[in-house]
């Protein structure tokens, strides 16, 4: 019996996007934005495993660019897919690679300072049991954390911020406020924003010192459920296991989920090995690898994000031997982050569809659904979602 592994490399986009002018980073729009041809036209990268799988040849068919140090001829299938759910965030991306596009407009806070409503605040202090908070603005999650880190010391207010995305994010010191607190104070405040449609409220505790911060691997996304079966839920209803790998629990609100793995990307690619190895016949294995957004995108670090692609590259060159006959592997992203863009923001782009298992030919231009409708058929589970299968 068949297995299928989803990877998604959160943010990697290959611009292309042709509604990108409808999203922005301040007040430019996303128009051109292409994480991927950017990154190695400004870091240079050198990525043959994925070059081989389709991923140069996907950067020029969604966006006519050429990423300088790509181009070879694919030996995987490849394509590259377009989002059609009105968000550039993870949920949307990840919910629709699943089957289902997000069917409203997420709620935004607005880039001021508050940021946040009077009444939400009053709710975050009273449920921290606090007199007030730090931060209330749009802000970079180490940034922010290194201005107020101080203070949240001296005060015990959590640090509350957000950003384009729909999003409401509390760090706090995982020693001084509690991780168990902090935890607890996203989980009580997380019905309520899930009511106004804002898609996650995350909990960011940290570590350190003033001056030596640092953000720890607790970190909890309570996100909103999607609104209609997705395909891990078909595949567990089928009988089959789902593992998760990384925050894909979070994102899924647990839904149809059998064995939740985390930890940081190099721990995360080990648990990917390991289910190479050990998964029954059957099973569904979907993965996030998160550092290429969270550390490099929103940071702007075109450097570090081309040096991290480059050991996902080396790491997935050792994975590949190790898959079984009949296995599907797809690798995909959520989204855009290109780190040459202005703003902090994720960047509205097409993301490539690489595919090992199926032969190598071009897949052409796909629907982010297709990627779950192509696994289910795979594994040959019913599925009643959206898209069409590529197999």
């Amino acid at each position: 019996m068949p297995r299928a592994f989803l990877i998604v490399i959160d943010s990697v986009g290959i611009g292309g996007a042709p509604d990108a002018d409808q999203f922005f980073n301040g007040d430019l729009p996303d128009t051109g934005a292409n994480t991927i041809a950017h990154i190695a036209r400004d870091a240079g990268l050198h990525v043959p495993t994925l070059d081989r799988l389709g991923l140069g040849a996907a950067v020029k068919l969604s966006s006519g660019a050429e990423a300088p140090g790509l181009g070879a001829v694919p030996t995987g299938a490849w394509g590259a897919a377009t989002e059609v759910s009105p968000g550039k965030d993870t949920p949307s991306g990840h919910w629709e690679l699943s089957g289902v596009p997000v069917p409203w407009d997420w709620h935004v806070f607005p880039d001021t300072t508050p940021a946040f409503p009077a009444d939400l605040t009053a709710r975050i202090c009273a449920t921290a049991g606090t007199t007030g908070i730090l931060g209330n603005c749009h802000a970079s999650g180490t940034a922010i954390i290194a201005e107020q880190g101080e203070a949240h010391l001296q005060t015990g207010w959590p640090i509350c911020y957000t950003s384009a995305d729909s999003v409401l994010q509390i760090a706090a010191h995982e020693e001084s406020f509690g991780l168990a607190r902090l935890l607890e104070l996203c989980k009580t405040l997380a019905p309520a924003l899930h009511e106004m449609k804002v898609g996650r409220v995350i909990a960011r505790p940290f570590t350190g010192a003033p001056g030596h911060f640092t953000r720890t691997a607790n970190r909890k996304d309570f996100a909103i459920a999607p609104p209609a079966p997705t395909l891990c839920d078909y595949v567990h209803d089928a009988g089959r296991k789902v593992y998760a790998v990384g925050k894909i629990g979070d994102i899924f609100s647990m839904r149809g989920i059998d064995d939740l793995r985390k930890g940081r990307d190099a721990a995360l690619m080990g648990h990917i090995n390991d289910l190479v190895e050990e998964a029954a016949d059957g099973s569904f294995v979907f993965a996030n690898l998160v550092e290429f957004d969270s550390e490099y995108g929103h940071r702007r670090d075109a450097a570090g994000y081309a040096r991290h692609l480059e050991w996902f590259d080396a790491a997935l060159a050792d994975l590949l031997p190790k898959l079984r006959e009949g296995d599907l592997l797809i690798i995909t992203a959520d989204h855009g982050n290109d780190p040459t863009w202005a703003g902090t923001d994720h960047t509205r782009e097409r993301v490539p569809v690489l595919v090992q298992g199926i032969g190598s030919r071009p897949l052409g231009q796909l629907a982010f659904t297709d990627v779950a409708a192509s696994i289910a058929a795979h594994l040959n589970v019913p599925y009643a979602g959206e898209g069409n299968s590529f197999l």
